[in-house]
């Protein structure tokens, strides 16, 4: 049945079908008791530690899907234990031009050039407010596009004060390659330096009695393992709390699709399948070389129960996944969640 809905979605264009699909789940919710039927249909309830935060199970929507916090409450519905908004900066920005997203059908994966498109953090706030009570939510923070890097500390701290009271995790993004520049970001001095602000400015809200909300950092699959090593340095130097693993890929090897149609899209980040052996290979080396003492949601690639399976093995405690979301729809959640052993940090 979903594969046919999906044949009349794509259809549309890829932007266009995720606008008509979630804003009809929003009109679906408004009648009487669908979202506990919902819940019935797809909820699987395996509860999680990480980082001093219980999660419903270990299974989340990863930063891009809803990126101005609209849809909480029907990804909460659909059976996601949490979700993670954004990447949201402090200006609104539009983003890329389009067309800007791209299937793949070969490859069950999608390349895009979105280009942090979002509403600004005070849109996000605006929607965090009437967040779903038990559902937790992350917030991933960028740079907008006009700032250039070495004001880009800024950006990322007024994200984070903005958002501090309405989110209960923060992932620093610096590793989309759809933003002039932000990659060099990653670089050993800039990280530092603007995760060491992150902190210190959490260091203050715990001195005035606030939670104190874990920092995670996003890195790409495509760094070496001497730059993971760096990573893996900063981590400890700064005293964040763990790293999200791993974001799209300027890679374009293993597809099906043809070579003709891949340059004919163009530039950016590609998702999906393809992705699973490099985001686990990414997570397993971080497992390794620190000792298993870096906390890890797993990100790439996953796309049903094995994949999912094999990241949590390579030392994930949380996945999260957008592609697989789109091709597989919501009982994949369900099946993931019953299939996988939790490791909880």
């Amino acid at each position: 049945m979903y594969k046919i809905l999906l044949r009349v979605l794509f259809l549309l264009s890829p932007e266009n079908a995720h606008s008509v699909v979630m804003n009809l789940l929003k009109v679906i919710l408004k009648l009487p008791m669908m979202k506990h039927i919902l819940k019935r249909v797809f909820y699987q309830y395996k509860p999680i530690d990480f980082l001093g935060i219980k999660f419903r199970n270990c299974v989340g929507i990863a930063a891009g899907f809803d990126k101005n916090a609209e849809y909480l409450n029907e990804l909460e519905a659909l059976g996601f234990g949490f979700v993670e908004i954004g990447t949201v900066t402090p200006l609104a920005q539009p983003g890329n031009d389009k067309p800007r997203l791209f299937r793949l059908k070969e490859d069950e994966s999608l390349i895009n050039r979105m280009g942090f498109n979002n509403e600004g953090v005070d849109v996000a706030i605006e929607h965090l407010k009437s967040r779903p009570k038990n559902l937790i939510v992350g917030g991933n923070i960028g740079k907008n596009k006009i700032t250039p890097n070495e004001n880009a500390q800024s950006d990322y701290e007024i994200c984070f004060t903005k958002l501090y009271d309405y989110v209960d995790y923060f992932v620093v993004n610096v590793s989309s390659p759809n933003t002039p520049n932000l990659r060099a970001l990653q670089e050993k001095e800039p990280l530092k330096k603007i995760l060491s602000a992150l902190i210190s400015i959490r260091n203050n809200f715990v001195s005035e009695q606030k939670i104190q909300k874990p920092v995670l950092l996003k890195i790409a699959p495509d760094l070496t393992n001497e730059q993971i090593d760096d990573v893996i340095a900063i981590v400890k130097e700064t005293g964040i709390d763990g790293l999200v693993a791993t974001n799209t890929t300027i890679s374009r090897e293993g597809l099906q699709e043809s070579k003709e149609k891949i340059e004919s899209i163009g530039a950016g980040g590609l998702s999906g399948k393809v992705l699973s052996n490099r985001s686990a290979e990414v997570v397993k080396y971080i497992n390794k070389k620190s000792g298993n003492t870096i906390p890890i949601i797993g990100v790439g690639g996953i796309s049903n129960e094995e994949t999912a399976k094999n990241m949590i093995d390579a030392g994930a405690s949380l996945i999260q996944f957008y592609t697989a979301f789109i091709y597989e729809g919501p009982w994949l959640i369900k099946r993931i969640v019953a299939s996988v052993n939790n490791n909880s940090k």
